[in-house]
């Protein structure tokens, strides 16, 4: 029997698609500052909203208890808490539906003996990453219950850099089970390439950090920052000392977030002018195109996100554009490296 056959593709993009709708729920959860509304993590029983008025009551007054109530929506309404409650809810609900989308063909595969020995060591990797993305998100939602109505930064940063790279290795796996053929590669385009995915990671992980510290809504100007500066002061002065503007002020790391779009920009060009004197195959031509495209739009798209100081769907848009983006470099990388 073929192993590794096309059922197996099917199942590794399938879950490729869950996770970027996850990223995109989880963009709407932070951006409407659902995701402290559910208190508690019960695996199980959590998969079952309230019910009734009675619940519903039980879940509002849990809520009640910790600081994101009690200090940002004292006097909330219960039609209100329900509103956050959604989209908290449906979060949870397609992690735990990924996992079961992931577990249950797995062993079926192994049952059937559908996976090859490299395939069963990548995807028994692949469940380690699920588990301990799962495991970042109670962790992140953990730091918003203490004494801050709002949940870790950097916290915030892991559980979302995990499910990119999540999704980019599940997505690296099942472009193995699709070119399964190996050619000649450059490897000094290859290594640039590895680069820029380092530096794009980078990036979106100062994303988060803007989402997390809600930076978007200042310095609402483009090209340049408030008052007409490249770098406004606060993005050097807000924090003693120094060095944490970058990682904990707002100015600073929106200034980071800022001129890293100008960086990434930079390195798809330079991948595109490199591999514009090579003879290249289809996919890789597609690749180095889709980048060149998609990294247009998303800085568009980032450009218009600051000027318009974050409305819900535009920072989504661009979180999405984020996921393209990291998407057509996995895909680019992967046809310069096999």
């Amino acid at each position: 029997m073929k192993k590794d056959n096309n059922a197996v593709i099917y199942w590794l993009l399938t879950g490729c698609i869950l996770i970027f709708i996850m990223v995109i729920v989880g963009g709407i959860t932070r951006l409407t500052h659902s995701g402290l509304s559910m208190s508690n993590y019960k695996l199980i029983s959590g998969t079952i909203p309230p019910m009734n008025e009675v619940e519903w009551n039980e879940a509002f007054d849990l809520y009640k208890q910790y600081p994101e109530y009690q200090k940002l929506n004292y006097g909330m309404s219960l039609e209100e808490f329900k509103d956050i409650y959604f989209w908290e809810w449906i979060h949870r609900v397609i992690g735990r539906f990924i996992g079961l989308v992931f577990i249950i063909p797995f062993i079926y595969f192994l049952v059937r003996k559908r996976l090859s020995s490299s395939t069963i060591k990548k995807a028994i990797i692949l469940l380690f990453m699920g588990g301990f993305q799962g495991f970042l998100g109670w962790y992140m939602v953990k730091s918003g219950l203490v004494d801050r109505p709002d949940v870790s930064h950097y916290r915030l940063a892991a559980h979302l850099t995990t499910a990119f790279l999540t999704f980019s290795y599940t997505f690296w796996v099942a472009l193995d089970l699709i070119f399964p053929n190996k050619k000649e590669i450059n490897t000094k385009i290859r290594n640039f390439i590895r680069l820029s995915f380092v530096v794009l990671v980078i990036q979106i992980i100062y994303g988060a950090f803007v989402a997390g510290l809600d930076a978007g809504w200042i310095h609402n100007h483009w090209p340049m920052m408030s008052e007409g500066k490249f770098i406004h002061e606060t993005a050097y002065s807000e924090l003693n000392p120094v060095y944490l503007n970058f990682i904990e002020g707002k100015s600073g790391v929106q200034f980071v977030h800022r001129t890293l779009a100008y960086i990434v920009v930079a390195f798809v060009l330079a991948i595109w002018y490199k591999t514009s004197k090579l003879e290249l195959t289809k996919w890789q031509a597609k690749g180095v195109n889709l980048l060149l495209i998609i990294v247009g739009f998303q800085f568009l798209l980032g450009v218009l996100t600051i000027l318009l100081a974050v409305p819900v769907w535009l920072g989504v848009l661009h979180q999405v554009g984020a996921f393209f983006l990291l998407s057509a470099m996995v895909l680019t990388l992967h046809r310069f490296t096999r």
